[in-house]
């Protein structure tokens, strides 16, 4: 009938605000697990760290963040997002408020420990992801997936953020800032989120979903390749505020700003590789992805000289490790069974994390003070980077768009 015209079952009221909400939780989630990072030359002024303390210092949130997203996600099939979103930014205060404590006394124990517990709200990417594919036909998981992965952003604004504020209201107020706002967007998510209109209980016990989701083998295909590409973004986010320290002596505002440009770049390729994955499939995307981050480690270890050529070659690594993530999880939308996203997604994203807990050991271990110069650890990405590009043709074959009717 000509005059009747009704919504497309594929966009459901309120999937617009939901995957806003969902994406502003992960902001506030990313700030707060990228705090002690972004302040990693304070620690090692203050607590009188070498570069491998610092290193390790920075790594611990990304490695219990990781490793926690294999059970979140597995958890948010069964209990939702709503759930789980309000957990993960409420688990987290406790934490945040551990560290202020531990660098207001000066107690490295007291900052690692809190560190490893502040890795809780790094798991709120395996949320995200099962949460917001729920509200969008696989045609378009591509651009879902995308938006919410650009709440990655949180790690731009710790970097811009966090030193400038440390300055202006110092360092204890400064989180406890930070664990207001998380106890805010918790309010907001518990009163405003919903679920998909589609999405039920997945209520098969966890350790067996994990463990069938091990087995199917495109799990392991996806965590390698996001290994390297959000591996790659979180370990430049994580300590490049110390790499600019060592190697081009900005003070902590200075390499903070320059980092939280890095993490935007990223942030902003993200969707766009989620949409471009949409459109030619993610094998192109990802392949373009892992060319792009083996040259440009190169270039970045040959230590370009100037503001310019510098920042232009950083914000080109940060764009081409954000379309590769929003390139691989594209793909984990496309191939993930039906009521296994929120299982295969934990697993992808904990690889991802871990991805980036071991390079900035590796950074500071390696660093020669003598060159400053980190050439072992950047030489090891672009062998990486390298391996996944012929990895991604030769072990992915096939057709990596599903149709979509689909």
């Amino acid at each position: 009938m000509a005059g009747s015209v009704s919504l497309p079952k594929s966009a459901p009221a309120g999937r617009t605000l939901n995957l806003v909400l969902a994406t502003s939780a992960s902001v506030v989630c990313f700030w707060a697990w990228n705090s002690v990072a972004t302040l990693g030359s304070f620690y090692t002024q203050n607590l009188h760290l070498n570069p491998a303390s610092t290193g390790v210092l920075v790594a611990m949130p990304v490695f219990v963040g990781s490793l926690g997203r294999i059970a979140v996600g597995a958890l948010t099939d069964k209990h939702g997002g709503r759930t789980m979103f309000t957990f993960v930014l409420l688990a987290s205060i406790l934490p945040i408020l551990l560290v202020a404590v531990g660098g207001t006394i000066n107690s490295f124990a007291l900052v690692l420990g809190a560190g490893l517990l502040l890795g809780v709200a790094g798991t709120v990417f395996a949320v995200g992801i099962p949460f917001v594919s729920g509200w969008y036909e696989p045609s378009r998981r591509g651009f879902a997936t995308g938006v919410f992965g650009a709440g990655m952003g949180g790690t731009a604004l710790a970097a811009f953020l966090n030193p400038r504020l440390v300055a202006w209201i110092g360092y204890f107020p400064t989180h406890l800032l930070i664990a207001a706002v998380l106890a805010g967007m918790a309010g907001l998510v518990w009163f405003l989120i919903k679920e998909s209109p589609d999405w039920t209980s997945n209520n098969a016990p966890v350790l067996p979903k994990l463990i069938e989701a091990a087995r199917t083998p495109v799990t392991w295909k996806m965590c390698f390749l996001y290994a390297v590409v959000f591996g790659g973004f979180v370990s430049f986010a994580t300590y490049l505020p110390t790499y600019l320290r060592d190697v081009y002596s900005f003070d902590p505002a200075g390499a903070g700003a320059r980092t939280a440009g890095f993490a935007l770049a990223a942030v902003l390729a993200r969707p766009i590789g989620g949409v471009l994955a949409d459109k030619t499939g993610p094998k192109p995307v990802v392949v373009t992805s892992l060319a792009g981050v083996a040259v440009l480690a190169w270039v970045v270890n040959l230590q370009p000289d100037g503001e310019v050529p510098a920042g232009l070659t950083f914000v080109a690594m940060a764009a081409a490790l954000g379309l590769g993530a929003g390139g691989v999880f594209a793909w984990v939308g496309v191939l993930a069974p039906q009521g296994k996203v929120g299982s295969i997604s934990g697993v992808v994203s904990a690889a991802g994390g871990l991805g980036g807990y071991f390079p900035p050991l590796v950074m500071g271990a390696t660093y020669d003070a003598a060159t400053h110069s980190y050439s072992i650890g950047l030489m090891l990405l672009v062998a990486t980077a390298l391996v996944a590009l012929l990895f991604t043709p030769l072990a992915l074959r096939g057709p990596s768009k599903r149709p979509v009717s689909a």
